[in-house]
C-alpha cells in the first residue's frame, strides 16, 4: 500500500508538471505574437501618425521627398498570389489524384518524394532560376505568343498587353505557383489516402468511374483538408519574398497589364530596409510589414470561419 500510494503521488506530480509545461508553452506562443504585434506597432509609430490611413491608399513612394504609400506593394501581394493559386490550385489536384488514384504503384513514392523535395529547394534558387533562365525564354517565346493571341479579346487582352520584358507580375506569379504548388499537393495528396477504401470500393462496385469517385465521394469527405492546403499555399504566397524580388520588376508605378513591372510587401522591405534613413522611411517599411501581418491574420481567420462554416453544415445535413 506504501509502495501504491507513492507511484499514485508521483503519477500525480508528472500530471502536474506535464500540464503545466503544455500550458506554459501555450502561452508562450501567445506571449511571442503580441511581443510581435507591439514591436511592429511601436516601430510603425511615426508613421501611423504621419499618413494616418491614407498610408494604405496611397500610391506615392518617393523616399527623397518623404512621402510613402502602401498600395503598389499591397495591390502586388494580392494580385501575385491570388494569380499563383489560380495556376498551382488545380495542378497540385490534379498531382494528388494521380498519386492516390491513379498512379502505378512502383511509381508513386518516388513521384510523391520528388514533389516533396521541391519544398526544400531555397526560393533564392526560384528567384535565381526565374530570372537567369525562365525570364529570358518567357520573353522571347511566350509572352509575344500570348500578347498575340489575347490582342482582341476583351478585358483579357489589356491584361496581357504591353513590352515582352520577361520579368513582371506574371512571371512573378508563375515562379510564385510552382513554389506553392509542393505545399498544396502534399496536404491534398495526405488528406485523400485517409479516405476509407470502402467507400471508394463501394462507389466503383455501382458503375462509379474514376472521375465520380473522385468528385463525389474524395472530395465531400476531404473538403476541409483541401481548403486547409489552400490556406497553406495562401499564407506561403502572401510571404514570399526573395524570388519574387528577383523576377517581380521592383517597381512603384501604377501596373496597366500582368506584363508590367511591380512590387509586393516583402519585395519592397528585402529591397529598401538596408538603405533606409531617416526615421518616417524606417517607419514606413515597418508599417509595410505591419500591413502584410494582418493581411496574413485576415486570411487565416477567414479560412477558419469557413472550415467552422463547412463543419456546420455537415452536422445539419446528417
Amino acid at each position: 500500500m506504501p509502495n501504491q500510494n507513492k507511484r499514485m503521488k508521483q503519477q500525480r506530480l508528472q500530471d502536474a508538471l506535464f500540464v503545466g509545461s503544455t500550458r506554459f508553452f501555450a502561452f508562450f506562443v501567445l506571449a511571442l505574437l503580441s511581443g510581435i504585434i507591439l514591436s511592429l506597432l511601436y516601430g510603425a509609430l511615426p508613421s501611423i501618425k504621419h499618413f494616418g490611413l491614407s498610408f494604405i491608399s496611397s500610391e506615392s513612394w518617393n523616399p527623397v521627398t518623404e512621402e510613402f504609400g502602401a498600395w503598389p506593394s499591397i495591390r502586388g501581394t494580392l494580385i501575385s498570389s491570388f494569380i499563383a493559386l489560380i495556376i498551382a490550385v488545380p495542378v497540385s489536384f490534379g498531382i494528388a489524384i494521380f498519386l492516390t488514384e491513379l498512379s502505378p504503384t512502383w511509381l508513386r513514392r518516388p513521384l510523391g518524394i520528388a514533389i516533396e523535395l521541391l519544398a526544400g529547394v531555397p526560393s533564392i534558387i526560384y528567384g535565381m532560376w526565374g530570372l537567369f533562365v525562365f525570364a529570358p525564354l518567357f520573353a522571347d517565346h511566350v509572352q509575344p505568343w500570348i500578347s498575340e493571341v489575347t490582342e482582341n479579346w476583351p478585358y483579357i487582352g489589356e491584361l496581357f498587353a504591353g513590352a515582352p520584358m520577361g520579368i513582371g507580375m506574371f512571371t512573378a506569379s508563375l515562379i510564385l505557383s510552382i513554389m506553392v504548388i509542393p505545399y498544396i499537393t502534399s496536404v491534398m495528396r495526405d488528406v485523400f489516402e485517409v479516405v476509407p477504401p470502402m467507400l471508394k470500393e463501394s462507389a466503383y462496385g455501382l458503375g462509379a468511374t474514376t472521375w465520380e469517385v473522385v468528385w463525389s465521394i474524395v472530395v465531400p469527405f476531404t473538403k476541409n483538408g483541401i481548403i486547409g492546403g489552400v490556406m497553406l499555399g495562401l499564407g506561403r504566397a502572401l510571404g514570399e519574398t526573395m524570388a519574387i524580388t528577383f523576377v517581380i520588376g521592383n517597381s512603384q508605378s501604377k501596373v496597366n497589364s500582368l506584363f508590367d513591372p511591380a512590387t509586393t510587401i516583402s519585395a519592397t522591405l528585402a529591397n529598401e530596409f538596408t538603405e533606409a534613413n531617416g526615421e518616417l522611411y524606417i517607419s514606413s517599411l515597418i508599417e509595410l510589414g505591419l500591413l502584410l501581418f494582418f493581411i496574413t491574420f485576415i486570411v487565416l481567420v477567414l479560412s477558419k470561419l469557413l472550415l467552422l462554416r463547412l463543419q456546420r453544415n455537415e452536422g445539419a445535413n446528417s
